[in-house]
């Protein structure tokens, strides 16, 4: 049997990239990556030369069970997404099930991701916290939203600065415009910016200020003594 290792990638600073994950992605058989070209850019920026193979959320259903067969003939394979951890809103988690099933080893390496870096920047609490990732854009969405209205841990989102303050304006309706939050942009890299406020405060910066590059954002949960208000508007 091979191994299919789950290898992260910088989301931003390419000093984030350690050293085991540059020799597995030199020693792997093969590489699959979210995007050839973003993976080639990277594999090339580090002086690794190794066959890569397209693995997206497009096709990863129709190539899977090739790569399972792979790795039975013991073939080692790497795993990388564009940015980050393979799995956490990007491709991964269908393949990682398909080879443990199969009794491959799968090995995730621990490296970048943008959810751990804004929440613990966020001043918010971390002792506790739910991952939401992207929001469905429209079925749904209320529905998920409302959902989380009772939701006491910290939560985290993703987002597209296109839509951040229609899904801030969203969050104030829902959660209340005094909830606190922060939003990360662009973390490790050199216009790194954290805003943290109330949900009415943020939306005004970003209202003023056009958000650009990648975007997370830390929500706090519900408090029971500050948010009593809002707790007898979802009992009614």
């Amino acid at each position: 049997m091979g191994i299919l290792y789950i290898v992260p990638t910088p989301v931003g600073n390419m000093e984030d990239m350690t050293l085991r994950a540059m020799r597995i992605l030199k020693e792997a058989d093969l590489v699959l990556a979210e995007d050839t070209r973003t993976s080639g850019l990277l594999l090339k920026h580090f002086e690794i030369k190794n066959h890569l193979m397209s693995h997206h959320k497009f096709n990863e259903h129709g190539t899977a069970s090739g790569i399972v067969e792979r790795l039975k003939a013991g073939q080692i394979i790497a795993l990388v997404s564009d940015a980050g951890t393979p799995g956490i809103s990007d491709p991964g988690f269908y393949l990682a099930r398909e080879a443990a099933n199969a009794g491959i080893t799968v090995q995730t390496l621990p490296g970048a991701t943008a959810c751990i870096p804004a929440i613990v920047s966020s001043g918010l609490p971390c002792d506790r916290f739910c991952f939401e990732g992207f929001l469905p854009q429209k079925k749904g969405r209320q529905t998920h939203l409302l959902s989380l209205q009772t939701e006491s841990r910290t939560m985290i989102f993703y987002e597209s600065p296109y839509r951040l303050v229609k899904t801030l304006t969203q969050f104030a309706e829902v959660f209340g415009e005094d909830r606190q939050v922060s939003v990360a942009r662009e973390i490790s890299k050199l216009h790194e910016e954290h805003v943290r406020g109330t949900l009415k405060e943020v939306i005004e910066h970003f209202t003023e200020t056009e958000p650009r590059g990648e975007i997370v954002i830390v929500l706090a949960g519900l408090n029971e003594k500050k948010d009593k208000k809002l707790k007898r508007e979802i009992k009614s």
